[in-house]
């Protein structure tokens, strides 16, 4: 795959389809936070507790729909970054301010991401698994060498990938050595001396490291949308690139050469969760930007992309809790018919839509909050 060099029609051109496709991620988390996801688990049913469990993380060896959340949060911040760029200099901007904001944005996703974890329990921890401060490390990665080939920037991703799996594999500290077991590799000994306790998330603070290769790649798809090729011929690389990646993951798995381990960020993990956030990409644009199907639809999430950031902040410091205790007085009241199950849901829902309005009352009143 060969990068073309991009004119300034296409520069200007806007693809509905990244828009949607990162607004309809937002919404999704949006829905965890409201736990309507963890009350389906109380439905006695079998599409309920599919749903359930989709929605959940898979507790270690295994992949679920919900895994693939942040690989594609990740992922589409990094088919953004060519337009953003070429928006900055299109307005102006030097490579030396365009290069200072990214350093900027790269220390406020990590100060965010690490300051979330302090609100919690009032006092400062030091954790660094929060999407954002993960973010902050991949996005300032792929941004530092978007300008490289793209050979040069899929062969860093996989070295990257393949050392990390190493480093797992043959590091010698004793009650750490042992790559895929939950709590006693080399990303839970990373955590400890990170935090200074003695126990510490099974999630790894050292998954910024492999998933660099998300924000990468989507680097990789955002510079091919914007190329001059014919759509039909961008639709025949995504999905070119989507399977490879997917049958490199899965192939790694079947094989027991590496599990597919989301809360590690496995080799085989960022190969199958990249898969998907390509395959995902190159649906959305086939169905919004070429075939023009879905676009009215569409702005239900445009709206929640416009303002990602600040929505994602607002729920995780107890906004959505908030709103939760605003509404349960009323929708006990409207739907003790149906008991607790149904209030549970009906107000998760509620405040689900209420969220929503939140991310509309900004996009009309064009507050667009950015960092």
């Amino acid at each position: 795959m060969k990068q073309n060099s991009v004119g300034s029609a296409t520069v200007e051109e806007r693809f509905t389809s990244i828009d949607f496709f990162r607004g309809f991620t937002m919404f999704l988390l949006m829905g965890e936070s409201t736990r309507l996801y963890s009350h389906l688990r109380s439905i006695p049913s079998d599409l309920p507790q599919f749903l359930a469990t989709q929605l959940s993380h898979h507790e270690w060896h295994g992949l679920h729909f919900w895994d693939l959340i942040q690989p594609f949060f990740m992922f589409i911040v990094g088919v953004a970054i060519p337009f953003a760029v070429a928006n900055r200099q299109r307005k102006g901007d030097t490579d030396r301010q365009i290069l200072q904001h990214a350093f900027r944005r790269s220390l406020m996703l990590l100060f965010l991401g690490w300051a979330l974890y302090c609100v919690g329990p009032g006092k400062i921890v030091w954790r660094l698994q929060d999407v954002l401060a993960q973010l902050s490390v991949t996005y300032l990665v792929a941004f530092l060498i978007r300008k490289k080939s793209v050979f040069f920037q899929v062969a860093f991703t996989v070295i990257v990938l393949v050392l990390t799996d190493i480093a797992y594999r043959v590091f010698p500290v004793e009650g750490f050595n042992q790559p895929w077991v939950a709590f006693h590799n080399l990303g839970a000994w990373v955590n400890i001396k990170i935090e200074g306790v003695e126990k510490t998330s099974i999630w790894a603070s050292l998954n910024a490291i492999p998933t660099i290769a998300h924000t990468v790649w989507g680097v990789l798809c955002g510079q091919l949308l914007m190329s001059d090729r014919a759509p039909a011929r961008k639709i025949k690389w995504l999905t070119i690139a989507g399977l490879s990646c997917l049958l490199t993951g899965y192939a790694l798995d079947f094989l027991d050469i590496t599990p597919i381990i989301k809360k590690i960020a496995t080799m085989s993990f960022v190969f199958a969760g990249g898969g998907w956030a390509i395959l995902a990409l190159c649906f959305c644009y086939w169905l919004i930007d070429v075939r023009k199907w879905f676009l009215r639809g569409s702005k239900m999430f445009l709206i929640v992309g416009m303002n990602c950031i600040f929505i994602y902040l607002f729920f995780e410091v107890g906004g959505a809790g908030l709103i939760s205790k605003i509404f349960t007085p009323f929708t006990n009241a409207l739907f003790s018919w149906g008991g607790e199950i149904t209030a549970n849901i009906m107000r998760s829902l509620a405040v689900w839509a209420a969220l929503w309005y939140l991310c509309y009352w900004l996009y009309k009143n064009r507050l667009f909050i950015k960092i």
